[in-house]
């Protein structure tokens, strides 16, 4: 199996064999894989994948209402019959963004079908709203590496159940001993008006969005389909089991909880694909400006670029 070392050899002798496209080298081998990555499911493939990890500082990294533009590029011109293998890489992001893209999948890639035809896979991470978009999907293919996590919505910054709790504690505190009002004003006094009105519908909101795709895509025609649906979501959003929002969730917890997990192990080929591909896009996202690529296999790609400006002093 190329591992990370063995896609770097292959980059740098792209690079000396072909010392006229060595710009390119990476662009070239990621596509060339993205392809056998096709022709061997014979399904299609669009990447969502996102520099966060190597580029921590860029908020757009996140996903956001422009990666629409990106997901419009990448099915233009597919077979959409063939159904969608999506690749996800990402931190999370905007709930209302990630309710429109995964909308707009599921018109492209459902029209055909009973239900849409996509498959989520996770060679490493897909938190948050990524989770949410995977839970999107028919079933999502996972390795012993993979990871989701949990649904808890954050607003500016601040976990939204968290600040809900605190809220609640505070009020019973000063009931139970007024003399610690003062010390509860000094962290509620931050809270803007409405904020904790905000919070609970934000909750409302992830909880019921990815409960709702649940139902009606992963466990579409299960007779326990609202059952599963519902225990996975309290799973998935338990702000005090989970502890904190970047908390990783291994593949064997995501079979423990019922979610419609695909073993990539279980097929040697596929698993050697899918992470030389990973591998591919971490060296893209590392050694580059881009923080942030949406691409399908027919080599058709909408990256994001961090822009250096010049400051010429006088």
């Amino acid at each position: 199996m190329p591992d990370w070392n063995a896609v770097l050899e292959e980059i740098r002798k792209f690079q000396s064999d072909h010392t006229d496209e060595a710009k390119h080298a990476v662009d070239r081998i990621r596509r060339d894989y993205l392809k056998q990555l096709h022709t061997h499911t014979g399904r299609n493939v669009i990447a969502y994948c996102s520099g966060f990890l190597s580029k921590p500082s860029i908020f757009e990294s996140e996903i956001g209402d422009e990666d629409k533009n990106g997901f419009m590029m990448a099915v233009h011109k597919l077979d959409r019959t063939k159904g969608l293998d999506l690749i996800l890489h990402t931190q999370g992001g905007s709930i209302s963004a990630t309710q429109s893209i995964v909308n707009y999948l599921h018109k492209m890639f459902g029209k055909n079908t009973a239900r849409p035809d996509i498959r989520a896979v996770v060679p490493q991470i897909a938190m948050s709203a990524g989770t949410m978009m995977a839970c999107s999907c028919r079933s999502i293919l996972m390795g012993s590496h993979s990871n989701l996590g949990p649904i808890d919505p954050h607003l500016r910054g601040i976990p939204t159940q968290g600040a809900i709790e605190e809220f609640k504690r505070a009020m019973r505190e000063v009931k139970a001993d007024p003399s610690k009002i003062p010390i509860w004003q000094v962290v509620i006094g931050q809270y803007r008006p409405t904020f904790l009105s905000q919070c609970e519908n934000a909750i409302k909101w992830s909880n019921s969005f990815v409960q709702n795709q649940l139902q009606t895509v992963m466990f579409a025609g299960d007779a326990k389909a609202k059952e599963k649906a519902e225990r996975i979501v309290k799973q998935l959003s338990d702000y005090r089991g989970n502890k904190t929002h970047d908390r990783h969730i291994h593949v064997e917890e995501c079979e423990k909880m019922d979610l419609v997990v695909e073993r990539i192990e279980q097929d040697p080929k596929l698993q050697d694909l899918l992470l030389t591909v990973h591998h591919c896009y971490m060296h893209s996202l590392m050694n580059s400006p881009s923080f942030k690529i949406i691409e399908n296999h027919l080599g058709s790609a909408f990256v994001k670029q961090q822009v250096t400006v010049a400051v010429r002093q006088a």
